[in-house]
């Protein structure tokens, strides 16, 4: 064993632990496509709901996918959870009140 740390080639006064850089020195790392994706989302899942159009819901269904997706743990989730699901709640409605298959929008 004391072979091994022999051979060692690392230097311990040399070995750094990565810190990531905070958002509050520098606000430009700051990613804003989860906002942007989240209210996507509730504008497309409102144009489906008052709308009625299928792949407006579909399309806030997609946008707050992404904007779980891209979001950080330390966000607020309340606002993610409810525009997710007022983009499934568009999807519903809109294929309660009329069942058949999506036609496509052109």
């Amino acid at each position: 064993m004391s072979s091994n740390n022999m051979a060692d080639p690392r230097r311990q006064n040399k070995i750094l632990r990565y810190k990531p850089p905070s958002t509050e020195a520098n606000p430009t790392l700051e990613d804003p496509t989860p906002d942007y994706m989240n209210l996507l989302g509730m504008i497309f899942s409102m144009c489906g709901l008052m709308l009625k159009l299928k792949w407006c819901a579909w399309i806030a269904v997609y946008c707050s996918f992404i904007s779980f997706a891209n979001s950080r743990s330390s966000e607020d989730t309340k606002q993610m959870m409810s525009s997710f699901m007022l983009s499934i709640s568009a999807v519903v409605m809109s294929y309660l009140q009329n069942p058949q298959p999506m036609s496509p929008p052109w």
